[in-house]
């Protein structure tokens, strides 16, 4: 059984049970709401979705050509003068049936007539010169196959057949599934409301001349960023000054109208560190102490009434990113309905070495390429602060070194988790 957060105490957590403990946060997940299918990209489904047609609806013409009924061992007398019974365009259907030893014209897409089952393609015919214009010809008609070049009703998708389930992200070829099934709406989770702001004095923000002591707020932009990926609607307080009261405040507006509270920067203990104590003040804190690097300290807990979800992120820009992408995804798809799951993960050869510790979870930003035999490789990025920010520019992947592993060597497999693809 997994603890919550609030039964933890002070004791240190590996990446995956904090992860786990972490989604004890998210009580019940968010509404269901109907919206357009134009509407719903990135988007998650709160119910499966059922063919309620064959996808075709109609065995079809794959190509350009005639159709006619071809023994199953061959043709037979290899017959090679095709009389024309008629046409078939696509958008039309004919019920009349195709006599026996017969063509009709047919287009892609159109449906096969009765007494029809072989499509012969364009390429493969000629129309005759002489005193026969209601025929065709077949060249090579011993080429042709029972069935070729048509499309069964329903091999896409049968009718009564689980098109997509439940808590499924709608990508674009999602999208395109459901509209050939004829669905102009679907029913998804409530986009969650993320509330974030950043803390600090010395944090200024872009467009600002910058104090002699101050750094640009990298963290807010960088959040609404990810959140924007994840399908969350952001709330922007902006940045906060290191003052009690005003954290406060903002912590209990932020809970009022979100579903989930983000915050960067002042969560450790330090004399001019307000949101643990705020949230103290406000709620209930579970303070981590997480092993790993980067992505130290951190804090969550519930706040207010209405218990909204509470996670402060540290404030090194770096940090920031890695703990969204280990810690904030799950609980936003908790939010989705969708059950706890780990980051995706690849292997790759390490190509240089890799420093890490016992007992600490280590995540370096690397590059992943394939060699010329398909085998995926990785290196580090270099210099690995939490505080270098080309870094995760340069990155196309986190480098997962586990808390039982004291560094690879190179030619040894890693775990590497891709920072691209997450819808």
């Amino acid at each position: 059984m997994t603890l919550s957060c609030f039964d933890l105490g002070e004791r240190m957590l590996s990446v995956d049970e904090a992860r786990q403990a972490l989604a004890t946060l998210i009580e019940c997940p968010l509404d269901s709401e109907q919206i357009s299918l134009a509407q719903a990209h990135g988007r998650r489904l709160t119910a499966a979705i059922q063919a309620p047609i064959n996808v075709p609806q109609n065995t079809n013409a794959a190509m350009d050509g005639v159709a006619l009924a071809l023994p199953k061992e061959g043709v037979g007398v290899k017959q090679t003068y095709w009389p024309l019974a008629g046409e078939v365009l696509a958008g039309q259907y004919r019920r009349e049936l195709v006599p026996a030893g017969h063509c009709v014209r047919i287009t892609t897409g159109a449906p096969l007539p009765p007494g029809t089952d072989t499509v012969v393609m364009s390429e493969q015919l000629r129309e005759p010169l002489d005193d026969k214009p209601a025929h065709m010809i077949i060249e090579s008609p011993e080429l042709l196959k029972h069935g070729q070049h048509v499309r069964q009703a329903g091999e896409d998708i049968a009718i009564g057949e689980m098109a997509l389930p439940a808590g499924a992200r709608l990508d674009a070829a999602a999208l395109g599934l459901i509209a050939a099934l004829g669905y102009a709406e679907v029913a998804v989770y409530k986009r969650p409301k993320v509330a974030i702001f950043s803390t600090g004095n010395e944090v200024t923000a872009p467009g600002e001349a910058l104090p002699e002591a101050g750094i640009y707020d990298a963290n807010r932009f960088t959040l609404i960023g990810l959140l924007n990926e994840q399908g969350a609607e952001v709330i922007d307080l902006g940045i906060l000054p290191d003052d009690l009261e005003a954290t406060k405040t903002a912590l209990q507006q932020a809970a009022d109208q979100s579903d989930l509270v983000i915050t960067s920067g002042g969560v450790s203990v330090g004399q001019a560190d307000f949101t643990r104590t705020a949230l103290e003040q406000l709620g209930r804190l579970a303070f981590w102490r997480v092993a790993l690097r980067p992505g130290r300290p951190m804090a969550c807990g519930w706040l207010g009434a209405a218990r909204t979800p509470l996670v402060g992120l540290p404030g090194n820009p770096v940090a920031v990113m890695v703990t969204f992408l280990q810690f904030v995804i799950p609980l936003l798809d908790r939010l989705h309905g969708q059950p706890m799951a780990p980051p995706h993960r690849l292997f790759a050869i390490a190509d240089n070495l890799l420093k890490s510790r016992l007992k600490r979870t280590d995540f370096i930003r690397g590059v992943y390429h394939t060699d010329e035999n398909g085998q995926l490789h990785v290196h580090s990025t270099g210099a690995q602060g939490s505080g270098i920010l080309t870094s995760m520019v340069a990155a196309n992947c986190l480098i997962e070194l586990a808390d039982d592993q004291d560094g690879a060597q190179p030619g040894e497999v890693v775990n590497i988790q891709p920072l691209t693809g997450w819808l």
